[in-house]
């Protein structure tokens, strides 16, 4: 039965509406095709599809409690790995982790492993099921508030982290350096992928039901120390998970002129200003024509997000489509919304009018030549292929790496030549007491890996202070 059933799909708004809003793209499951899409799944004796999950949700047992409509119970299955299940059904690269390896796809269409878990984590939320807090009894809690872990940001690798340590008995705070809560799940993904009030914060609120505090406006190497959580704040342990949030450019000529910016301020200011919302006082420039430079999913981001507010869209990008990082259904999407590709074009200088603002990019056409060190092959510029495209507005959308304020004020600290933290497996870095996880070690990476890097810092932090009240330590 399951091999005739068709994929289902999830419904989607017509490209020429979506375009003029932001509201969500895709309208998820009814009850009916979720059970559906889940009766595909053929339970297969040993699923490829959880070691797959950078979190481990137990895929096939979730996915056969949704075909029998079993939605509550679904839910609770997934809470015991993931404490973020409609965010990460959103967001995830289904495609290449668990869907990747699901044994329909081998030679047909896998099962829509994301979508059912958006559905579970979507129906939890709207009827209010209570998420069950596995691990540690609300006495043994109350018992433990001397185990007291310090969590620095609420991107998904800290909320992460702090789901499992609470789960696991400690009192966790997490200190934010913006005023909300969230990470990039708040400030760098648009509103039309991940709604924030309806989906984000309903989630940071499950979490907050566990018992894990949350301050905001606290900068970590400014406001506090690491030293200063030990010494100061009575912290047995810290997590760091600050992210990657500093941008790169190109170092080309004209990057500092007016209308030159970060796909990380460009999104910062839509999505926490809610700078895309008519009714905010919170400015954000476009010009009619913004030319967004990358090709992974932050430069989707950007480029959609710029398209909704009004201005003509391109992306430009030195290799080809088969080498875009992006998921294969942001870059359909954004071709859908009208969004032009500008592919084997790489800018070379950014072009100014006399006031200083904007007005285009001098670009050079790409070929492809010998495979490189990221396994593909390398863009070279074609001699006497130079031309200029118009444009009021530059986005870079080129990566992001470490801000070092932590590790500057933090003595004793390791990092590598990225900026990025050293740590073992379990997140333990050189110094004592101090774990991180997530982009602060990896490098600008995705939602599930930055929360599977929190689950493994979790057991090891909790690991950590159990040798420490053996007197191991």
């Amino acid at each position: 039965m399951a091999n005739r059933i068709g994929r289902v799909e999830a419904r989607e708004q017509e490209a020429q509406t979506r375009r003029m809003n932001f509201k969500e793209v895709s309208l998820g499951y009814t009850n009916e095709e979720a059970v559906l899409e889940a009766s595909r799944c053929l339970q297969c004796r040993k699923p490829r599809c959880v070691p797959a999950c950078p979190v481990n949700v137990q895929i096939p047992a979730f996915i056969a409690a949704t075909a029998q409509g079993r939605f509550a119970e679904a839910a609770h299955i997934i809470a015991t790995d993931s404490c973020l299940p409609a965010v990460c059904g959103r967001v995830c690269p289904q495609e290449t982790q668990c869907e990747g390896a699901c044994i329909l796809g081998l030679k047909g269409q896998a099962v829509n492993i994301g979508k059912l878990e958006r559905f579970v984590g979507d129906y939890s939320r709207e009827q209010g099921e209570a998420l069950p807090v596995a691990g540690a009894a609300a006495n043994e809690r109350a018992a433990a508030k001397n185990r007291q872990v310090a969590v620095v940001g609420s991107g998904p690798a800290g909320l992460s982290c702090a789901h499992d340590l609470a789960k696991g008995g400690c009192a966790v705070t997490i200190f934010e350096a913006l005023h909300k809560a969230g990470g990039v799940l708040e400030y760098g993904i648009p509103e039309f992928r991940l709604p924030k009030d309806t989906v984000v914060k309903k989630e940071i609120e499950n979490l907050k039901k566990l018992g894990v505090k949350i301050e905001t406006n606290v900068i970590i190497g400014r406001t506090l120390t690491i030293d200063a959580l030990f010494e100061e704040e009575g912290f047995e342990a810290v997590f760091i998970a600050s992210g990657a949030g500093l941008p790169k450019f190109m170092n080309i000529a004209g990057e500092n002129l007016n209308g030159v910016v970060s796909a990380n301020e460009f999104l910062t200011r839509s999505n926490l200003m809610r700078a895309y919302d008519k009714a905010s006082d919170t400015p954000i420039y476009t010009g009619r024509r913004v030319a967004v430079v990358g090709g992974g999913n932050v430069a989707m981001d950007a480029a959609r997000t710029a398209l909704r507010l009004g201005a003509e869209t391109s992306i430009v990008y030195r290799r080809t489509e088969r080498e875009l990082p992006a998921r294969a259904e942001e870059v359909k999407h954004a071709k859908e919304e009208g969004i032009s590709f500008y592919m084997l074009t790489n800018p070379v200088a950014v072009l100014g009018d006399a006031r200083g603002w904007v007005r285009g990019l001098r670009c050079v056409r790409m070929e492809l030549g010998e495979v490189d060190a990221s396994g593909r092959r390398s863009p070279v510029a074609v001699a006497n292929s130079e031309f200029e495209m118009e444009a009021e507005m530059v986005i870079m959308a080129l990566g992001t790496s470490p801000n070092p304020l932590i590790a500057s004020t933090t003595e004793g600290l390791v990092i590598d030549r990225r900026c990025c933290i050293v740590t073992d497996e379990e997140g333990a870095t050189s110094r004592k007491g101090v774990f991180a996880g997530g982009d602060i070690v990896s490098g600008a990476a995705t939602v599930i890996l930055a929360m599977g890097a929190g689950r493994r810092a979790a057991a090891g932090i909790l690991r950590f202070l159990e040798e420490k009240a053996a007197g191991i330590l």
